[in-house]
């Protein structure tokens, strides 16, 4: 358990009908932070595809994704992706993450994103996660702020966003200094 009778376990094929109701839901309320999405994505087929995307990813090494979801019921709430995973002297990876509007103000993107970066540290052996938000977006920046990561910089145009290239905040947590696993 996360908190608040919310799990995070590895996202899987039978997520799709309720991210797909998930990301649906909150599509008015998280429009200007993601990229612009084709209806598609609202959808299970879209989702199964998208999720069908991530676990090659997965197996290639290259990704880690969660879903978070009510314990009692299982209904996604929100998730969390760990990707650009990169090994060598880097050692590292860029988290993103959502929570669905009704669970926000409980601490679960902050606890969720603790348990990422435990995972990546204990099992996964990277040395930094990094994380970018839009520069307004204050309440991202408190969770990660919260979640032990700290600004380094500023990236202009860094990402696609609700149809324009958007400014972005960039946060990191180094994990261990500990040498690459050789």
């Amino acid at each position: 358990m996360i908190v608040d009778g919310v799990e995070m376990r590895g996202v899987g094929l039978g997520d799709a009908a309720g991210l797909a109701e998930a990301f649906a839901r909150n599509r008015a309320a998280m429009a200007h932070v993601e990229p612009v999405r084709p209806d598609a994505f609202y959808t299970e087929r879209g989702q199964r595809e998208r999720i069908e995307g991530v676990l090659a990813e997965r197996d290639a090494g290259r990704i880690v994704s969660y879903v978070l979801v009510e314990a009692a019921g299982g209904a996604p709430v929100g998730a969390l992706n760990l990707g650009s995973l990169i090994r060598g002297p880097l050692c590292g990876g860029i988290v993103g993450y959502w929570v669905d509007r009704a669970w926000q103000g409980r601490g679960l993107a902050t606890a969720a994103l603790e348990e990422v970066c435990r995972i990546a540290r204990e099992e996964l052996g990277l040395h930094r996660v990094e994380a970018g938000t839009l520069v307004d977006n204050l309440a991202s920046q408190r969770v990660l702020a919260k979640a032990g990561f700290e600004q380094y910089g500023l990236a202009p145009r860094y990402l696609h966003i609700n149809g324009a290239w958007r400014d972005h905040r960039l946060f990191q947590r180094i994990l261990h200094d500990d040498p690459p696993p050789g």
